[in-house]
Order: structure tokens, then sequence, then C-alpha cells
């Protein structure tokens, strides 16, 4: 893969042989995102997990105390009085069985998350071909499975991201933009790696976190030292 300028000016800021401390490592991200957008700032965590086992598994959500800097689409599945709950909390759209085409047939896709109600699984199931693989499936775990729809929506909108393991055994989330101060940045990453620790499967014997990476969109991957957590 070819780099441009900007891109090898950025890299020599970062020493690919040394793992920083947190501070630093976002400290760095933030200032080696040199694009002409705002860059998402992101983090990679490689796990000892091995995600074919069940009770290695890793799936959850936090919510960053300031934000990802993204606008959220939030859509939900809900019949009754929990649709008058979801439109007042500000969903975005709201809907039930009449979504099934839209979304199957039309290819519509302009929502980030999926909420739904328990008694609105079997219809949202129909859809498990096209959500899962997105990773847009309704879930208990991350809580955009409830009844509770307006502490969902208000969560995702505060800044609920998800959390899960890829084929890789590799997490990956978004922390904030290039332009959050590093103050903001940094609390942000120790949310989300709180709930990490925390997330750590008993059934997991040996290293639990195998390295940290810490990267804007368009810039190099900074390590960050795993001996804090």
């Amino acid at each position: 893969m070819k780099h441009g300028k900007k891109y090898i000016e950025a890299a020599k800021q970062v020493d690919r042989a040394v793992a920083y401390e947190p501070a630093e490592a976002v400290a760095l991200a933030k200032k080696t995102a040199v694009a002409k957008f705002d860059e998402t700032i992101e983090v990679h965590i490689r796990t000892g997990c091995d995600g074919r086992h069940a009770e290695q598994q890793i799936r959850g959500a936090v919510v960053l105390p300031n934000g990802t800097g993204k606008t959220v689409k939030v859509l939900v599945f809900a019949k009754g009085d929990k649709v008058n709950e979801a439109e007042a909390a500000g969903a975005d759209y709201v809907g039930g069985e009449e979504l099934i085409p839209k979304i199957q047939n039309d290819g519509w896709l302009d929502f980030d998350v999926v909420v739904a109600t328990p008694d609105m699984m079997g219809v949202v199931g129909r859809l498990g071909k096209v959500l899962g693989p997105k990773g847009l499936m309704p879930n208990p775990k991350a809580g955009t499975v409830t009844m509770d729809v307006t502490k969902a929506i208000n969560d995702i909108k505060a800044g609920k991201i998800e959390y899960r393991l890829d084929k890789a055994n590799i997490i990956h989330v978004p922390i904030g933009k290039a332009s959050f101060t590093e103050e903001k940045l940094q609390e942000n990453f120790n949310a989300l790696m709180e709930a990490i620790v925390k997330a750590r499967p008993s059934a997991l014997k040996g290293q639990y976190l195998k390295s940290i990476t810490i990267t804007s969109t368009m810039g190099p991957g900074v390590k960050v030292s795993v001996a804090k957590f």
C-alpha cells in the first residue's frame, strides 16, 4: 500500500517499537490525524479469546462520557404505546411489520442502530440475513432489545457504542473525533477500557489483552502499553 506524504510525515512521529502510555498514545493519534476531514479516532484491541467458544465471546456496550462526535440515526421496532414512547424519546424512525419489505427488498439502511422491544423480535428476526452481517441486529447484551426504549435511545444518542469480537478475536471501536480535546478522548478511552477489562470471560486462561492500538482514520497506528490493564 502506497502512503502519501502527509501519512509518511505523520508516521515519523510514532516509534513503532514503543508501546506508549495511554495518555501519550491518545495525544499521538490526535496529532497524527492530518487528513482534510475530521477523522475518527479508533481503538483496536487484540484479545487472547477464542470467539469460536461461546463462553469466550465478548459482546456488550458502553456509553462514552463525551460521545463519539457522530450523529447516530436510531430505528426502533415497536408497537402500541411503545411507538409513541420511542418517537417522544427522539428515535429517527419507528415502525413494525411494514418496514420489513422496505429493508429486505428496497435495501433501505438509512440508520446506524436498531432497537427493538422483545415482542417485536419475531418480526426483526426475519431481517437477520440483512442486519446480521452489518452488525445491526438488536441484542439484549448490547441493551438494544428492551422494553425501556427511552433509556436505550437516550444512551445511544449520548454516545453509546457496542463492542464485540470479530472473526480474528479483535475488538474495533471508535472513541471520538480528532477534533476532540485530548482530555475528552482520554476519558472515552478510559471508559471503554474499563468496560473491556470487566468483560473478561471467566473461562479464559492466559493473557486477555494481547495488544491495543489507537489510530485515526487515515493516520498511523500507535501501540498502547497493555501493562496497565
